[in-house]
């Protein structure tokens, strides 16, 4: 059988684990499997690209946030990311205007200096829209459906306190990872060739 959406899920890792007796808890499973996915995993399907509206030196991050992979000025120029405390030691130096020269992720805010309002485009890594039977499938789901299996096997073994099991199904689950990102690094650089920078002798 296919796992082809939330319903189909639930029957292959009842199976796999041997404990159909548990889907009124697969909710919970599911919900610990997608907070370590989203720990670890950074592919192109994650991407997102947002605009952000900063409002003397602050703005709210999206609420699917999970890493920043560029932010840009208005201008389109990249601004980089620093440590707090640099940011803060930059800012003193300067005149507090013109555009943001660095930023830092607070909490769930974005910070830049020289503070003012800014408008950036941000391009991040947002969570994975989560499974439920209201969203049956999406884009994990359809692309490796092995990876969701294997991490609600861990989840169910974890919760049986199986170590054996749960062993078992972590190998699992990280061998399918490093064929998604094996497959999404051949996607994005297909046969691109590795370049030295700095003069030739």
């Amino acid at each position: 059988m296919t796992i082809s959406d939330y319903a189909s899920l639930v029957v292959d890792a009842g199976e796999y684990s041997g404990r159909n007796d548990v889907a009124h808890l697969f909710p919970r499973f599911l919900g610990l499997a997608e907070l370590k996915l989203n720990r670890v995993l950074r592919v192109s399907e994650m991407e997102h690209k947002a605009i952000i509206a900063v409002v003397d030196g602050e703005a709210p991050l999206p609420p699917d946030f999970v890493e920043a992979r560029q932010v840009l000025s208005a201008s389109g120029l990249p601004i980089r990311a620093v440590a707090l405390q640099q940011l803060a030691i930059n800012a003193q130096g300067g005149d507090g205007a013109g555009p943001p020269h660095g930023y830092a992720i607070v909490g769930n805010r974005i910070t830049v200096r020289p503070a003012g309002d800014h408008g950036l485009t941000m391009t991040y890594y947002r969570k994975i829209p989560p499974l439920s039977p209201a969203n049956p499938t999406n884009w994990l789901l359809e692309k490796a459906a092995d990876v969701y299996l294997y991490a609600l096997v861990e989840e169910i073994a974890v919760w049986e306190r199986d170590a054996g099991k749960a062993g078992a199904a972590k190998e699992l689950k990280l061998m399918a990872l490093s064929g998604l990102k094996t497959s999404d690094e051949r996607a994005r650089w297909g046969d691109a060739q590795m370049t030295v920078g700095g003069a030739t002798p």
